[in-house]
């Protein structure tokens, strides 16, 4: 049995929201990037090639994409008008649907998608805990047309999507191979703070599922709130969280003890704001476990982009987490991590997907982390 989970940042759209989100957040390093490109004695073409990309990103000129699309109503359908369209009304009953209209969301680079895929299926495991998708409409397509078995047989045959508080399109998905039945479902996702808001910011699903050996496995599969270590209301939020699915995970306990808490914590592993889950619990980081072992890395420190050592000896990068009961984890053989599918911009460097030439490429900023039992 291979459990991953992998935070796959939508499928084939993404708010835009989220895409300027990830552009400001990026903004210093592409700046530094271009200085340094531009300073260059002699750059070569490719240094061209990364120069024009960063100009797009940076501002300097407009992408070759708008988020208006002209519409015009035609035999009773609305259709894409071709060319360059007028701004001057925008759609309504009153101009009979001819004008344009705002999307929200930004498609998604096709060999984007293809790489995202290829993550999943180079790892090919036996449970798939997403994080980010938009839809189970996408999911359904996604592991039709993406995901396939040497047979050209759909990959997974149970797909369970559920939404979840974000107003961005990113819910939650399991899927699993033939013989692995999800028995049970329950969302956190109406649960309140003590203001009566909603606690997660997203959710915490909690899985039951039967393998084909016939064991009962319970698998929490959450996102915490985002925002920098930094953040003390981020932090004090994020903390709230990891208490509720510690006491979530205490209580189940009670009647098993396979079972693993699975998905974005979005902070490291030395930060107070997971702690409950960490130092609270007995649960256990599968990146601790002595079988872990990351994909080939051109560079000499292996475990240098996400594991170990950045600064004063702590971990800054780690987001995603496989965290297992005591049983669970000692059933482990083997584990580790996937990141062929993420842009590298500075040292250290890992092989990436060949058909990565560009950061739009990318399949995700985040790893696939799998797990062997």
């Amino acid at each position: 049995m291979k459990i991953t989970t992998f935070n796959i940042q939508n499928i084939f759209h993404r708010d835009t929201h989220l895409v300027k989100k990830y552009a400001g957040e990026n903004m210093e390093a592409w700046t530094e990037e271009f200085e340094n490109l531009m300073c260059k004695y002699r750059p070569c073409e490719k240094d061209y090639s990364r120069m024009r990309d960063l100009s797009v990103l940076l501002g300097f000129h407009k992408p070759s994409y708008e988020p208006y699309l002209s519409m015009r109503r035609k035999s009773g359908q609305l259709h894409v008008q071709k060319g360059k369209f007028l701004r001057e009304y925008k759609a309504s009953h009153l101009t009979d649907w001819n004008g344009w209209i705002k999307l929200n969301t930004i498609p998604i680079n096709e060999i984007a998608i293809q790489n995202k895929a290829n993550v999943i299926n180079d790892v090919d495991p036996d449970i798939l805990l997403l994080q980010e998708v938009e839809d189970r409409a996408t999911l359904v397509e996604f592991n039709n047309e993406f995901l396939s078995n040497d047979d050209d047989t759909a990959k997974f045959q149970q797909i369970i999507y559920l939404e979840t508080n974000d107003s961005y399109g990113r819910g939650m998905g399991v899927l699993t191979k033939k013989g692995y039945q999800v028995k049970s479902i329950k969302t956190h996702v109406n649960d309140l703070d003590k203001n009566g808001n909603s606690l997660f910011d997203l959710d915490l699903q909690e899985y039951e599922i039967k393998t084909p050996s016939g064991e009962s496995i319970q698998l929490l599969a959450t996102h915490l709130i985002e925002g920098s270590v930094d953040s003390e209301e981020s932090n004090s939020k994020r903390k709230i969280q990891s208490q509720k699915i510690a006491e979530v995970y205490k209580n189940l306990q009670e009647t098993n003890n396979l079972i693993a808490v699975i998905g974005t914590l979005n902070a490291p592993c030395y930060s107070d704001s997971i702690s409950p889950l960490l130092k609270e619990t007995d649960l256990k980081d599968v990146t601790r476990h002595t079988s872990f072992t990351i994909d080939s890395n051109n560079d000499k420190n292996l475990n240098s982009l996400y594991i170990t050592t950045h600064k004063m000896g702590v971990n800054t990068k780690q987001r995603d987490y496989l965290l297992f009961s005591p049983k669970f984890f000692k059933s482990v053989k083997n584990s580790g991590l996937y990141r062929k599918g993420i842009w590298h911009k500075k040292q250290p460097h890992w092989d990436m997907y060949r058909s990565i030439q560009k950061e739009i490429h990318a399949a995700s900023q985040h790893p696939l982390i799998w797990s062997k039992f």
